[in-house]
């Protein structure tokens, strides 16, 4: 006969099921809420979301009490894919491609996540965000093996490398409904301009201010 451990409560008759209702329930909302706003940008509603996932209201906020939260949860959804690319780029032995690989995997992923990308970004205050604080360590780390392999320009700078992914997160949210594919000439261009071989640039890079708060922990940055 089983016994079942004093220590270890049985979970209650049809608990499993209500989990997962649960999270089908939250992936259905959060693959809506992607259609909502690639359809009818970043100020949709949320009844039009919910009316897509097939759930009532109730639903929708014991998921997401708030818009900003349902929007946070899209931000974690898109900043964890490109990390986990990212990771894995900086884990391959040295070399210069991995820069490349991982701006175009962003392209990717936005482009098929377009829809209020710019509202999405800004809805995160830096300070509590330490996903794009590593996102932008290991992106740099790719760029100094790049610089070190040659494959791109000598004085191309992390900041020049961030206003490149905020030129792309803007095309993509301009083109996708009409030319969804503009984006991969865009990169290309930028990428041909970040290889070595090119005349020297006239105007100096950005500060580097621009990026910095993106890679100091959480409690050292302001503004």
């Amino acid at each position: 006969m089983t016994r079942t451990s004093p220590d270890r409560p049985t979970a209650a008759p049809g608990t499993r099921t209500l989990r997962r209702d649960a999270a089908e329930n939250r992936e259905r909302l959060l693959r809506a809420a992607w259609e909502v706003f690639a359809e009818f940008g970043p100020d949709a509603g949320v009844e039009e979301i919910a009316r897509r996932a097939g759930v009532g209201m109730g639903t929708l906020y014991r998921r997401f009490p708030t818009k900003d939260a349902l929007i946070a949860a899209l931000y974690d959804e898109i900043l964890e894919n490109i990390l986990a690319h990212t990771r894995a780029a900086a884990a391959e032995p040295c070399g210069g491609a991995g820069l490349e690989s991982v701006l175009w995997h962003i392209g990717a992923v936005m482009s098929s996540h377009h829809g209020g990308l710019s509202r999405l970004w800004q809805a995160i205050p830096p300070d509590v965000d330490t996903q794009r604080a590593e996102l932008w360590s290991l992106v740099g780390q790719l760029l100094e093996r790049a610089r070190a392999a040659g494959t791109v320009r000598a004085d191309l700078t992390l900041t020049d490398v961030y206003l490149g992914v905020l030129a792309l997160r803007s095309v993509i949210d301009e083109t996708a409904t009409q030319a969804p594919d503009a984006w991969r000439r865009h990169l290309s261009l930028v990428l041909a301009g970040c290889r070595p071989g090119g005349q020297p640039l006239e105007h100096r890079p950005a500060d580097d201010s621009l990026v910095a708060r993106r890679l100091a922990p959480p409690a050292e940055r302001t503004g």
